[in-house]
């Protein structure tokens, strides 16, 4: 490392304190920029039958909810064989997506196809709050491409982009992935159009509210002009009679 910033700065030619200082800098940065990033090869080995469902990296979980979670999750590969699993990271390595991450660790953890079969994958990257879904053949039976796609851009972002609300997000994801891998009706991603409604209407007045306010400033208007006429009218009296 001195050998290289020699041929970049020419160090023989700085001071000794600016040396030490820029040494003592890249020493602390580079760490720090290598161990803030998650790669694939960071996460635990997991596999078929393995009972830990959510691996919160970037630990944005509370405990009630992970245990939520764990239990709901475990119950539904008990009763179905189907199993989900929930991964938090705080940032990707340099180059990765959402997708591709979540792509590798499904690899990585359910290498053939028939590992993958049952297998469901959920990834959020905390930084950027992509997220991403896998999943295996069995699963898709279940989970139609517009189920697979509402879970994350919906079911997820939603209460994600209403103020970072994680657990309520997960929570929400693991009630629908149960409802469907169940074989029970998709309950659909939040109602969007409801929460909308509610948004308009907390912005705009009602008529009975504009209808108020318009009276309000047409008693307002009488009562100045039932002033300001009479008083005018008088000092222009005076001034003419004068």
């Amino acid at each position: 490392m001195v050998k290289l910033l020699n041929k970049i700065l020419n160090l023989e030619k700085l001071p000794t304190l600016i040396v030490s200082l820029l040494l003592l800098i890249l020493a602390t940065i580079i760490p720090v920029s290598s161990v803030s990033a998650t790669g694939v090869y960071q996460m635990p080995n997991l596999d078929t039958g393995n009972r830990t469902f959510i691996v919160d990296d970037a630990d944005v979980l509370s405990r009630v909810t992970k245990n939520k979670l764990n239990n709901t999750l475990e119950n539904l590969a008990n009763l179905t064989g189907n199993e989900v699993r929930f991964v938090t990271i705080r940032r990707l390595d340099y180059g990765e997506t959402a997708d591709s991450f979540t792509e590798k660790l499904f690899d990585k953890w359910f290498p053939t196809l028939e590992a993958k079969a049952n297998q469901t994958l959920v990834v959020l990257d905390t930084l950027t709050n992509n997220d991403a879904i896998r999943i295996g053949d069995a699963v898709k039976i279940f989970m139609s491409n517009d189920i697979t796609q509402s879970l994350v851009n919906e079911t997820i972002q939603v209460p994600i982009r209403d103020g970072n609300k994680y657990n309520e997000a997960f929570l929400a994801a693991s009630d629908r992935l149960t409802a469907v891998l169940s074989g029970e009706p998709d309950p659909g991603p939040p109602d969007i159009k409801d929460e909308l409604s509610a948004q308009v209407a907390a912005t705009f007045k009602s008529a009975e509210e504009t209808n108020d306010q318009s009276a309000t400033v047409l008693v307002v208007v009488l009562l100045v002009i039932a002033t300001v006429v009479p008083m005018a009218t008088y000092f222009w009296y005076q001034s003419f009679s004068g």
